[in-house]
């Protein structure tokens, strides 16, 4: 598991994050938990967990393989939550992305985010979520019954990216 938090990023220090790259499973519960143990100023947490579908289309998938570029991956994730930071009023965020093979039903990705009112933990975990769709360094490739295919970026998620003034072609 790589874990990286927050003092490795210049622009977020004193700021509670931690990105984790892992192939384990996480608890929704004991992360958010963590995320918000000593800041009794949060009023709101927002999170995200993405899973494998069993459907891509039409097409039946049987499993996922999540492939990514050590530290750059992370690098590129602190740097989201730095973008998030300068937009939105939050206190804290936690990010964990799993990688290696995974089955229809398993948990990805989490993104949990912290702030003192709703509104902001909401427009940030839903940025966080646009940002790392389209710019974190992250490979996928689908076993389907007509063999592996590598997922293409989709057109959907640069436009999603788009909404938030960010135009740039997927990582």
């Amino acid at each position: 598991m790589n874990t990286i938090v927050g003092d490795a990023h210049p622009d977020l220090n004193n700021f509670p994050l931690s990105v984790s790259i892992q192939v384990d499973d996480f608890d929704l519960s004991q992360e958010v938990a963590r995320l918000r143990a000593n800041d009794a100023m949060v009023g709101a947490v927002c999170t995200f967990v993405g899973t494998v579908r069993d459907r891509q289309g039409e097409q039946v998938v049987s499993s996922l393989e999540l492939e990514h570029y050590p530290g750059m991956t992370e690098k590129s994730i602190l740097a989201m939550i730095g973008e998030a930071r300068s937009r939105f009023d939050i206190r804290g965020v936690r990010v964990v992305h799993r990688v290696g093979l995974l089955s229809p039903k398993d948990q990805v990705v989490l993104v949990a985010v912290t702030s003192s009112h709703r509104l902001e933990s909401f427009q940030a975990c839903e940025f966080l979520m646009d940002y790392l769709k389209t710019q974190a360094p992250f490979w996928k490739k689908e076993t389907r019954p007509d063999g592996v295919q590598w997922v293409d970026a989709r057109v959907s998620d640069d436009a999603a990216l788009a909404r938030w003034g960010i135009v740039r072609p997927n990582a």
